[in-house]
This record gives C-alpha cells, structure tokens and sequence, in this order.
C-alpha cells in the first residue's frame, strides 16, 4: 500500500481508503470501526469488521499466545457456539513478526467469543498487508447479543478514523 501514518517497515499496511465501483462482499455486508492505537501504541490500529448479524470479524502470524494457549485450537460446534474461546478486548488474538525482528501482538478489541482464526494467513502472511479487507482478516469474534451495541461505542467509524490518520500525518508533517 501507499502512504500510512505509520512508518515504513513497522508491518503493517496503511488502511485502505478507497472504495471500489462495485462493493464488494465485506463493503455489503459489513460495517467498518477502528481502534486506533491500541494499549497506547502509536501507530498499532486494528480494523473491526462488523456483519450485519452483530457477528465480528478482526482484521489486520502465529496463534501460539502463550505455551499453553493457541487460537488454533478454539473448536466451535454447534447452535450454541459450544468449544468456543471467549476473548476480552485486550486478550492477545495472535502474533505478528515481522522481517526487522519487530514482533506485534494484536489484541482481540472486543469481547466475545473466538468463531474462527484464519488459518490461510499462516500459509501467506503477505495477504494481511494485501488484502486487510477481505482475505487478510485474523479472527472472526461473536460478541453476546446484548454487549453488541456497546462495544462499538468505543471504536472509531471509517470516517472517524481518516480524521486521526490525518490529524497524525498533519502532526508528523509539522514537526519534520
């Protein structure tokens, strides 16, 4: 991708801005939020995808958290979501290392439980950067009915969001 607010090499691509002619499935079918940088950090923003059915999904590789915790081995079945992970916003979704060495660990930013990990970025990590809007997502996380309206109350719309992104390359600009 082109210009971000954020470093180059820092691993992470800058949002994708444009929209297309034609939406596509997750423009249909999906609300944009933002969480702009997480726990604090400068430049480490998350997109949070959200289906029109309140269902999350995470953009933004390994799923090893810790050694005895793996999003990998979150198995859900069934009506009632059985074998499911619950996350809370700050619960660690997975982990991201970068060619310079820098390692990120990207956080759930919302409380719910784990549906499913993306499996296919751990064969092709490039696609994160690619594709954040469609193939590139992390994690899909179901939050329970009744949390759904409040937890988009902390992040940020698409708008929203280009308002920081340009508010901070403004202030980047200004004292370069």
């Amino acid at each position: 991708s082109g210009a971000g607010r954020c470093p180059q090499g820092a691993g992470f691509a800058a949002p994708e801005v444009a929209m297309p002619a034609v939406p596509s499935l997750v423009d249909r079918y999906f609300t944009r939020w933002y969480k702009a940088d997480v726990k604090g950090k400068p430049c480490e923003d998350h997109c949070i995808l959200q289906h029109s059915n309140r269902g999350k999904a995470i953009k933004s590789i390994s799923y090893q958290i810790s050694t005895n915790c793996s999003r990998l081995q979150n198995k859900v079945s069934g009506k009632f979501k059985r074998g499911a992970q619950f996350l809370t916003e700050l619960a660690p979704l997975c982990k991201i290392y970068c060619s310079d060495g820098e390692e990120y660990t990207m956080s759930s930013c919302v409380r719910g439980w784990l549906m499913e990990v993306n499996e296919s970025i751990l064969h092709k990590p490039s696609i994160l950067q690619e594709k954040p809007s469609t193939e590139g997502y992390t994690a899909v996380v179901l939050p329970k009915f009744e949390e759904s309206k409040s937890i988009t109350e902390g992040l940020l719309t698409q708008k929203q969001y280009e308002e920081v992104v340009v508010k901070s390359i403004n202030a980047t600009t200004a004292t370069s």
